[in-house]
């Protein structure tokens, strides 16, 4: 998952545009693999051990080549003929299947703790960077480069949905995203797109989807995205960043019919969005409720709760109904320790947890038959990698090897040291097969 940012100017009604055009990535980095991102990166040649090989063998003796279909100024490649999964660690935990180790991946493991990440993005637009998918493609394979993670997660934004229903958003030095027109008024819900065509305006990251998961010749997995209604609905009422969420709250209780037809909007949205990423070759999904916290219990179950359920429920039936695969739905609701319990019967197979809460608690309220994601506090991968690794021993001990996936409680940040992230990930593996081996 990016941070949070983009350039444009004022409401608009948005024309199709032209996703087909894909801007060469400005840089490389680490050693560990040579995974490309290249439309025949299914077809050979990519990397060492044969990893560039994969595609061919997983889609006839054509290869990608036979999938791929001209558009207008480039070529793009079409979700089918992926090439074989390798490292289904992360899948298996999610269903609640026993594994060897635990899997890890990190929010923002694409992000500007990497150099390499920092120099492909130098002098980009955030959003005109969000709208390559090959620039996304390869910002999203640099830490599998770096590390042995165990899943990917494609590089782009939450902020594409609002901006799909027709607002804008520019990125202001030292402010962070701004909405240049944010919603006021409850006659501002009508310059909002009524109907919102996914494929017309959010093409560029289906696209970028089915380019990665190609490129990822079946190392891992790759999980698509998007915020949750009311975290989107916020940004879109306060404008931005905010330490209080006053103005979107107020519209909780000064306009709440209003509010329930835009939180309706946007779960319709989210759902085409969620069920288009799978369609382009997204192997899970998360939806981040990042401002959940901002909520007390009667406001989430009101405001929230409904429509993070409506969307698994909805998705899940679309994907039957499209002959698409179910895959494991992920639930992220940061500070909502009161609604562990709601969201563990939500109808997502994994609940992401941040970390102010203990795993034995979080086990507790929401029982044996969830998967949990979390819950390492970012900030301690500033300790010394000794400390790193006690941490995560204790937050395995704590969680249990098994109906588990390790990640950090939030996102990394831009100003940590790659070294002490590769030092996370490898404990994870290390002591989880040493605590399997003699459980």
């Amino acid at each position: 998952m990016a941070a949070y940012g983009g350039g444009g100017t004022r409401w608009r009604r948005t024309e199709r545009r032209d996703y087909g055009k894909m801007a060469a990535p400005a840089g490389r980095g680490g050693a560990r693999l040579r995974l490309r991102c290249s439309p025949g990166a299914g077809r050979g040649g990519a990397g060492r051990g044969g990893l560039g090989r994969a595609g061919s063998a997983a889609s006839g003796s054509k290869g990608v080549a036979g999938e791929r279909r001209r558009m207008e100024g480039g070529e793009r490649l079409l979700p089918k003929g992926f090439p074989k999964l390798k490292n289904d660690t992360f899948l298996r935990a999610a269903r609640g299947e026993e594994t060897e180790h635990t899997p890890v991946w990190c929010m923002r493991q694409a992000g500007r703790y990497l150099p390499e990440f920092r120099e492909t993005r130098a002098g980009q637009d955030f959003f005109a960077t969000c709208r390559s998918p090959k620039l996304c493609c390869e910002l999203t394979l640099q830490p599998l480069r770096r590390f042995p993670l165990d899943a990917a997660i494609i590089f782009s934004d939450i902020l594409v949905v609002p901006q799909a229903l027709g607002m804008e958003v520019v990125m202001v030095p030292g402010k962070g995203p701004t909405f240049t027109e944010p919603l006021k008024e409850v006659e501002d819900l009508l310059k909002l797109r009524q109907k919102v065509d996914v494929t017309a305006e959010l093409g560029y990251v289906f696209q970028a989807i089915t380019l990665t998961r190609h490129s990822l010749e079946g190392r891992v997995p790759l999980i698509g995205f998007s915020g949750a209604p009311w975290t989107l609905m916020s940004y879109m009422i306060e404008g931005g960043g905010s330490t209080t969420m006053a103005k979107a709250k107020s519209w909780l209780y000064r306009h709440p019919e209003a509010s329930h037809r835009l939180l309706q909007l946007l779960a319709d949205v989210i759902t085409d969005y969620l069920v288009g990423q799978v369609a382009a070759g997204a192997q899970a999904l998360q939806l981040f409720e990042s401002h959940a916290g901002h909520l007390g219990p009667e406001q989430f179950q009101d405001f929230a709760l409904p429509y993070i359920r409506d969307i698994a429920q909805a998705v899940k039936s679309r994907l039957k109904e499209e002959a698409l695969p179910l895959v494991p739905m992920i639930i992220f609701a940061k500070d909502a320790h009161y609604a562990l319990r709601d969201l563990a019967r939500a109808g997502y197979e994994v609940v992401g947890l941040d970390w102010t809460i203990r795993p034995q608690e979080a086990r507790a309220q929401t029982g044996k038959d969830i998967t949990l994601q979390g819950n390492l506090d970012p900030c301690a991968l500033y300790a010394p990698k000794e400390k790193i690794g006690e941490l995560v021993k204790k937050m395995l001990e704590g969680f249990g090897t098994q109906r588990y996936i390790a990640n950090l409680g939030h996102g990394l940040y831009p100003d940590m040291s790659p070294e002490h992230v590769g030092a996370f990930v490898e404990a994870v593996h290390a002591h989880s097969r040493h605590i399997n081996k003699h459980s």
